[in-house]
């Protein structure tokens, strides 16, 4: 077999066995998605948010799932209260230069986050310092703690309310979980307020 063969087989086939064989080991956590995402649409019906952060690419995914509920998932109603407070470069900034870079999150969760509210941090680590200190504070303010990690969870995994660790050691694989598990979120929480306004 060529270079280019096994180069081949290594970038684009190897990946793509591995997404599939991480992905279809989610079915069993099924009912744990299914299950934070009830509560997540409880939060929202009482009138609270879902505040969201990371680090990286999961400072993006945070951003798009905030969007994806203030906007809209696929159906047509009105906004839900999402934030990423991932995207506010003045607070970052401010915080990290004043405080520390662990307390970018964890701040701004005292500022924004409320006992009727839920933060989901995500870390493919389970381990980012940032992340771990805003589930600690959300949890004394009373709101929900959601943690979507990888590998065992982490030192998440004793923070937050409810855990989604996604079986891969792959930074890439570990974030195409957390994906299909927010999208899912998503779009439980989009049915149920659409009902809610349409009933």
């Amino acid at each position: 077999m060529s270079t280019e063969s096994l180069d081949r087989q290594r970038i684009f086939v190897g990946p793509l066995e591995e997404h599939l064989r991480v992905i279809g080991a989610m079915r069993g956590q099924l009912p744990m998605v299914h299950g934070i995402a009830d509560r997540l649409l409880e939060v929202v019906e009482q009138g609270g948010k879902i505040l969201w952060c990371g680090n990286g690419g999961s400072a993006a995914d945070s951003q798009h799932m905030a969007a994806e509920l203030v906007g809209r998932y696929k159906r047509e109603r009105t906004p839900i209260a999402s934030i990423a407070i991932t995207t506010d470069t003045s607070a970052l900034t401010c915080i990290g230069n004043d405080y520390s870079y662990d307390a970018t999150f964890s701040r701004q969760v005292e500022a924004l986050c409320g006992a009727n509210d839920a933060l989901i941090g995500l870390s493919t680590s389970g381990n980012s310092a940032n992340v771990c200190a805003a589930l600690v504070a959300a949890k004394k303010r009373g709101a929900f703690t959601v943690a979507f990690t990888g590998r065992s969870g982490g030192k998440m995994k004793s923070l937050a309310d409810a855990t989604l660790c996604i079986d891969s050691e792959e930074t890439a694989r570990i974030q195409e979980g957390h994906t299909l598990a927010a999208h899912m979120i998503c779009d439980w929480i989009d049915l149920g307020w659409f009902l809610r306004e349409n009933s």
